[in-house]
């Protein structure tokens, strides 16, 4: 299903994804992938771990809680989310060990953004 996502975007971006894609599985094994408001999302029991989307900058990797991460390739959101990113314009820019680096924390690192309606936008640390 991810890989319908990204089947009519160009060379480049596709590779992209699919690398990216093929990353994000091997390391979360036991994680839900899903298409998520129109893009791929891993979740780790209900809670969005990380995903990618298309954006005009090039394909953006998002780790919902990468914030607490300390990784000096992310870039952390102003706001009260806890997300950070990093994206790319072409697949040497992939950076494996800090990706590696970034879905080991992502499994220990979360805020609970499942319950975040419920909670009415507060944000818990998992």
């Amino acid at each position: 299903m991810t890989a319908a996502y990204y089947q009519d975007f160009d060379a480049e971006e596709k590779q992209i994804c699919a690398s990216l894609h093929a990353i994000i599985s091997a390391n979360l094994p036991s994680a839900e992938n899903k298409i998520w408001h129109a893009h791929p999302v891993w979740f780790l029991d209900g809670n969005p771990i990380v995903g990618f989307s298309k954006q005009k900058k090039g394909i953006q990797l998002m780790f919902w809680s990468g914030a607490d991460f300390d990784e000096p390739g992310l870039v952390v959101r102003a706001g009260k989310f806890k997300d950070a990113a990093i994206c790319f314009q072409n697949s040497s820019q992939i950076d494996q060990d800090l990706l590696q680096r970034c879905l080991e924390k992502s499994v220990t690192i979360q805020w609970d953004y499942k319950n975040i309606v419920k909670r009415k936008g507060q944000l818990l640390r998992l």
